[in-house]
């Protein structure tokens, strides 16, 4: 049965990406230097202002680069777009196309092996940090803000794979695609939230960047889990992050197509 094949495909990711654990545990650790400078940084805003800032304190920014650090690490791909490039630079998709199963469905079966590994493994030093920074913790009272905010980190997730995938794709056109990822991936680490809250940018920004894929990929569940959504806001929001994640799958799958038609073309 075709289910079968997928569970194979996950079990062997599963396998393949556990003898990179400790590259995952060390690029884990030494990501925790980037949070360490923010908390240093707006330590040091906060004080020089002597007050808050767009409804945030020092605690409740601290918080937010908490939870956006353990998003990030939740739902974040890793690698994947290079795999799949090198996967239609040297053929190997070849062997792949005469199986019944789509290659995205292969591919994603590989990416949920990946955020599983990857999450049991740089989970230990996160808790740590969120142990030390605990007074700044104020968990949400309500249980469908859980709810919400994990719909919508699905979401994120899937977002942020289809958004990979279709980078990948144009390997079929090109040999070299890292300036394309490097551009793309500036955009979403400034747009989506991990630089500072969106929130924070003046409301003519702010009505911009709602409508642009990069304020899903991250700070929407953050905001969600952080009550900073509310209502319509709320609504509105998983609303448009709901036709986002549609439009990278069938940018996905349209790629995937376009691509495979040139590879073929050319004698791939």
């Amino acid at each position: 049965m075709k289910i079968d094949k997928y569970i194979s495909v996950f079990n062997i990711g599963l396998q393949n990406t556990f003898v990179y654990r400790w590259n995952y545990f060390l690029r884990a650790l030494f990501g925790l230097i980037p949070l360490a400078g923010t908390v240093f940084l707006w330590r040091a805003i906060f004080k020089e202002r002597g007050g808050g800032l767009h409804g945030y304190d020092y605690g409740s920014m601290i918080y937010y680069y908490l939870l956006t650090l353990l998003v990030s690490n939740l739902v974040t791909p890793t690698e994947d777009e290079w795999q799949i490039a090198a996967d239609i630079r040297e053929g190997q998709i070849n062997s792949l196309l005469t199986k019944p199963m789509s290659y995205l469905a292969y591919r994603f079966s590989i990416f949920m092996s990946g955020r599983l590994v990857y999450t049991f493994v740089t989970l230990p030093p996160i808790a740590l940090i969120f142990i030390y920074f605990r007074h700044y913790i104020a968990l949400p009272d309500q249980a469908m803000t859980y709810v919400l905010a994990s719909i919508s980190m699905l979401m994120a997730a899937l977002m942020q794979f289809f958004i990979t995938y279709s980078l990948a794709m144009m390997a079929f056109w090109i040999l070299e695609i890292s300036t394309i990822v490097f551009i793309v991936y500036s955009f979403e680490y400034f747009l989506g939230g991990q630089m500072f809250p969106i929130d924070i940018m003046p409301d003519a920004v702010q009505a911009v960047m709602k409508w642009l894929p990069f304020y899903y990929e991250l700070f929407c569940p953050v905001a969600i889990f952080l009550g900073r959504l509310q209502g319509a806001a709320l609504a509105e929001a998983l609303a448009i992050q709901s036709g986002w994640l549609l439009l990278t799958w069938a940018a996905a799958r349209a790629m995937w197509k376009r691509g495979l038609g040139h590879y073929q073309a050319v004698g791939g």
